[in-house]
């Protein structure tokens, strides 16, 4: 396999696990430490923290929706030996049953940055670039609270 399509399936996996709850292959597309930056959604600064508490961060609220379906495409991806820098359009579309409406979509893009280690390449750089969201906003205060109450 080429770098490239190495480079796109570490960050497709990413979405793909989050969805499927498998928290540990989420982690495995990690490097031991990576900035994570949702800010231009969140307005919290970015922050250097471990795989493990990227998946304890969204354990708090992806299982609370009864489906969540992560969208990329359009990868821009370029390499500069064991180092490589990988955008992409993302839509994450948060489906949950409510009177107010059951579904809550948000479109960016992001930009990864991944390094190789030992011949797999890992995230080291995660940022979410918001663009807008559409639906029921709601959704999310109410699948925190489904896990809570789980």
């Amino acid at each position: 396999m080429n770098d490239s399509k190495a480079i796109e399936e570490t960050v497709a996996y990413v979405f793909i696990n989050s969805d499927q709850r498998n928290w540990s292959g989420v982690e495995a597309q990690f490097a031991p430490n990576v900035t994570l930056d949702y800010s231009s959604m969140t307005g919290n600064p970015a922050a250097k923290i471990t795989p493990i508490e990227i998946t304890a961060g969204w354990k708090t609220v992806l299982p609370g929706f009864t489906h969540t379906h992560h969208q990329i495409g359009n990868f821009v991806t370029e390499i500069n030996g064991n180092k490589a820098h990988s955008f992409c359009y993302g839509t994450a579309t948060h489906y949950l049953e409510d009177e107010g409406g059951n579904i809550w979509t948000v479109v960016g893009s992001y930009d990864f940055d991944l390094e190789k280690i030992e011949s797999e390449w890992k995230v080291t750089t995660m940022t979410f670039n918001y663009k807008y969201q559409d639906g029921n906003g709601n959704l999310i205060q109410k699948a925190i609270e489904n896990v809570q109450n789980q």
